[in-house]
């Protein structure tokens, strides 16, 4: 059983970027986004189920959210849903889940995933995880996994690696980037030697707590004593004063960019990480001009747009290249396809109207 890995799936983002169909009170990790019939959050779990036994998966999420894990995995038990009385971001995400689980199992391998990915090709991303979890063996190895860039893309961040000198898949990282500029992400894609970070992560647990110990000692200090906490009464309050201790930080800025030790292993397996409208237009069937239509609409002269709407209105476009026109409950959007940087603004904004808009 020790060869099983512990999966922790990361699932508290509120999914800004997919407004106003992803809200705060469901954000698309929560949605059927693909129109499988399973939300993303659901595939991410039958995803792992292959090599994973249901009790040792941990979902990461708000405590808003709590119901909705339990509604969208009964096979989970109480215990395995970890709830944050605050956002703090991955670092205290991964610290709990990290520190709870080596509670347990101090020989734990852990695997953490983000709760909205795509993955097209299920096997040979198994068979991937598979070698990071032979690499992480190693004492003290971080492992990430990279994906071959296709475009110069500033949403992601880079990892510059060497290459294996004694046929290792297992390549150290030689630099780590998070989101850059435009112009270094083009430098980034003609070098050859950058691939981007999928935000999942292979290590046994004892190799992360001595990584927040080395990098982010005060997030290591306010889970520490957790152990004599978890699976008791009193644990959420345990929780609430240590999420009131950490800072706002990414496992990214706070751990992978300042370890010396971090490893990443080359993947493809039709990945996305699903993060805007403009990156599902990408993977959903289009018409003749580019257009992804999910709803009853009208279109023309139009081309390279999104059009999403209930089937109840007839929806007429006319004149537009890449656009979104979206409307979800009481909010229509309309606004540049490719304009993900605005909607942390066009929600706070709408925030301002009211809360029911977000």
């Amino acid at each position: 059983m020790q060869d099983r890995p512990y999966i922790v799936i990361l699932a508290g983002g509120i999914g800004s970027r997919f407004w106003p169909y992803s809200r705060n009170n469901r954000p698309k990790q929560f949605l059927d986004i693909l129109g499988t019939g399973r939300t993303l959050l659901q595939m991410t779990y039958d995803r792992f189920l292959e090599i994973a036994d249901p009790e040792r998966f941990y979902v990461v999420t708000n405590q808003i959210y709590q119901d909705l894990v339990r509604e969208q995995l009964p096979d989970l038990q109480p215990e395995q849903i970890l709830t944050e009385p605050l956002r703090r971001n991955t670092a205290a995400c991964a610290a709990y889940a990290a520190y709870k689980i080596h509670a347990l199992d101090p020989e734990a391998t852990l695997v953490v995933t983000p709760s909205d990915q795509l993955i097209l090709q299920e096997s040979r991303f198994l068979a991937t995880i598979q070698k990071a979890m032979q690499a992480a063996k190693v004492k003290g190895r971080l492992i990430t996994l990279g994906i071959k860039p296709n475009r110069p893309d500033t949403a992601y961040g880079y990892i510059q690696y060497l290459e294996s000198e004694n046929g290792d898949y297992a390549l150290k990282v030689k630099t780590f980037t998070e989101k850059p500029n435009i112009k270094l992400a083009k430098t980034f894609l003609e070098s050859g030697d950058f691939v981007w970070n999928s935000g999942m992560f292979v290590w046994k647990v004892a190799s992360l707590l001595d990584a927040f110990h080395e990098n982010m000692p005060d997030v290591a200090d306010a889970f520490e004593e957790g152990r004599h906490h978890f699976g008791q009464a009193t644990e959420q309050d345990f929780i609430a004063r240590a999420y009131s201790l950490v800072k706002n930080v990414s496992l990214d800025l706070g751990i992978m960019e300042k370890s010396d030790n971090v490893y990443v292993i080359l993947g493809d397996y039709g990945w996305s990480d699903l993060g805007s409208w403009h990156s599902l237009h990408g993977l959903r069937e289009k018409d003749e001009h580019n257009n992804v239509v999910e709803a009853n609409a009208l279109l023309y002269d139009t081309k390279n747009c999104y059009v999403k709407a209930s089937g109840e209105k007839l929806v007429v476009v006319e004149g537009l290249d890449n656009f979104l026109i979206n409307e979800s409950e009481n909010v229509l959007l309309i606004c540049k396809l490719d304009g993900e940087k605005k909607f942390r603004d066009f929600v706070a904004s709408a925030k301002k109207k009211g809360e029911d808009f977000v």
